[in-house]
């Protein structure tokens, strides 16, 4: 039936990590996202992004995603997901996510759908550190605010200039 793995941390996400999340003998494809600290964002140079949350309630709401990820494409696909907390340095790793499955279609489908699921509904808050010192906290997840972005009329992510294509799920 596959397995899902979520784990939210302030150790560092290490490339080999993520490469040694191997799939079952039965499975033909893996995927992986690996999201990292910018230096611009806005046309604002960036040094630092600090990523704050409620753990638990954070693991959940990405095992939940997870596992509708499963649902949708493929009940025997391993997920593992794995997000930082606290502050980051620009070209550290923020979030990685790997889906193993049957066949690559499945695979490239959970991740893209993990990775932008996760934008718009895990309650992860971030706040950017400018070069000329200063700081503010990025626009995005509201706790009580649940969007739901049509990846295929967007066809980008949620973070596209402000420019959020969603139906409310209330």
């Amino acid at each position: 039936m596959g397995k899902i793995e979520v784990k939210v941390t302030v150790e560092p996400i290490a490339h080999s990590q993520v490469a040694s999340w191997s799939p079952d003998s039965h499975h033909g494809a893996m995927n992986s996202f690996i999201g990292i600290v910018r230096s611009t964002n806005l046309g604002r140079t960036v040094v630092a992004m600090e990523y704050d949350c409620f753990i638990p309630l954070c693991e959940k709401t990405l095992f939940d995603i997870a596992a509708e990820a499963k649902e949708k494409w493929s009940e025997d696909a391993n997920i593992f997901i794995v997000h930082r907390h606290g502050k980051l340095e620009v070209g550290e790793a923020s979030v990685a996510i790997t889906a193993t499955t049957r066949h690559r279609d499945e695979s490239y489908r959970i991740t893209r759908y993990i990775i932008e699921e996760l934008k718009t509904r895990a309650p992860i808050w971030k706040k950017e550190y400018y070069q000329d010192g200063e700081t503010d906290w990025v626009r995005g997840h509201a706790l009580c605010q649940h969007r739901k972005v049509d990846h295929h009329e967007h066809g980008g992510s949620p973070s596209c200039g402000g420019k959020i294509h969603s139906h409310e799920t209330r």
